[in-house]
């Protein structure tokens, strides 16, 4: 039997200007990790955030792990940190010997709770150990409850790193995602809401601290006529090449956040249709002056609620169709790389993952597409 055609959960989707912004880079000769696409990459990224400077970097993973080494992380300091993410928010804590602690989501907007977080920081304060950073993301697009986490880092004066890796076009009152963190970072990755195959960003108000990251993320090399280095350094600058294909896609950037949020209106209507048979799907809250990219449509299923579905029978009836869905972040207080780290919560990110499933959100479904997925449902849901 012939296999359907695969529907990714988020797959690239280039626009009409990548192809040549890359050819402009191999016509000239710049196959390398400098090279004017990237110097327009990165201010094509701060005309459009509004953050004054910015550092493209190979990865997301990159910015994160060169923003703690910017603020001094390293052996024995606390890194409190979003407990539902991706390992990539977490890994650099351990990459520079710190401890990660983990804080619990809320239920406003699945992110960072700021009652959990402070608890934390008067619990750490009380057994003698100030945190040294809090890395706060914002999950699927949606802006964590950034102005009241910002006023809790001000508060004791802990340096806040945004991880805006999936909300590249998301705000809150007009504030876009990226310029709340003392150090903010982009994610580029393929999966994203526009990509450079692999890279990222460092944004930062502060110019001595994104020239200091420009520095170590390229080997650190002193300036001498001879390879010379007083710091340990990273090969973590993005190619020419990536950076063109950056730049093409800033272009589309608008129209991407359009059509995924698009793709969410079209499930809502589908899913207020079906409440009439009685199920109760629910989405991912998008708070009053708040606004998310959507990078992808996530929904829970209670089955208390559900005649007894789960998010789990309709992920595998999606794969039977070749459908890729997937559940949400595994909290990092539950993975087992984690599973000595302290935890400030009270459940609200386990009980999201064990009936949270994130839904096919690429830019690039087409209507045929969404009959396959609304079919599926419509058998389960029947």
């Amino acid at each position: 039997m012939k296999t359907k055609p695969k529907i990714w959960l988020s797959s690239p989707h280039m626009g009409k200007m990548e192809q040549q912004f890359v050819k402009e880079a191999f016509d000239t000769n710049w196959i390398a990790p400098v090279g004017p696409h990237i110097n327009a990459f990165e201010e094509d990224i701060c005309q459009y955030t509004g953050i004054k400077y910015a550092v493209a970097l190979s990865s997301g993973t990159a910015a994160l792990h060169i923003a703690l080494i910017l603020l001094g992380i390293g052996k024995g300091d606390i890194v409190l940190c979003q407990s539902m993410t991706f390992s990539a928010s977490a890994n650099p804590i351990v990459y520079q010997g710190a401890t990660p602690v983990f804080i619990d989501s809320e239920e406003d907007t699945w992110n960072m709770s700021p009652l959990f977080l402070e608890e934390a920081i008067k619990s750490r304060l009380k057994k003698g150990k100030k945190p040294a950073a809090i890395i706060v993301v914002d999950l699927y697009g949606m802006p964590a409850k950034l102005e009241e986490i910002s006023g809790i880092a001000l508060k004791y004066n802990i340096p806040l790193i945004e991880d805006a890796a999936e909300a590249l076009g998301s705000h809150i009152n007009g504030k876009m995602c990226g310029r709340f963190g003392k150090l903010s970072v982009l994610s580029f990755n393929g999966n994203k809401i526009i990509t450079t195959s692999g890279g990222g960003a460092l944004l930062s108000e502060d110019e001595e601290i994104i020239n200091k990251s420009r520095f170590l993320a390229s080997q650190a090399r002193d300036t001498a006529p001879h390879f010379q280095h007083s710091s340990i350094g990273y090969n973590y600058r993005i190619s020419n090449v990536l950076a063109g294909i950056g730049r093409g896609q800033m272009i589309v950037l608008p129209e991407r956040i359009r059509q995924r949020r698009k793709n969410f209106e079209r499930y809502s209507t589908y899913f207020k249709e079906i409440a009439k048979r009685g199920y109760i799907i629910n989405f991912q809250p998008e708070p009053k002056g708040f606004y998310s990219n959507r990078w992808l449509t996530v929904i829970t299923i209670d089955p208390t609620v559900n005649n007894g579905i789960t998010r789990e029978d309709l992920r595998l009836a999606f794969m039977q169709e070749n459908i890729e869905s997937r559940p949400l972040w595994k909290p990092m207080h539950l993975q087992p790389v984690f599973n000595n780290a302290p935890f400030y919560g009270n459940g609200i990110s386990e009980k999201l993952f064990e009936i949270g499933l994130c839904l096919p959100s690429g830019s690039n479904l087409t209507a045929s597409d969404f009959d396959r997925i609304l079919g599926v449902m419509n058998n389960l849901f029947c």
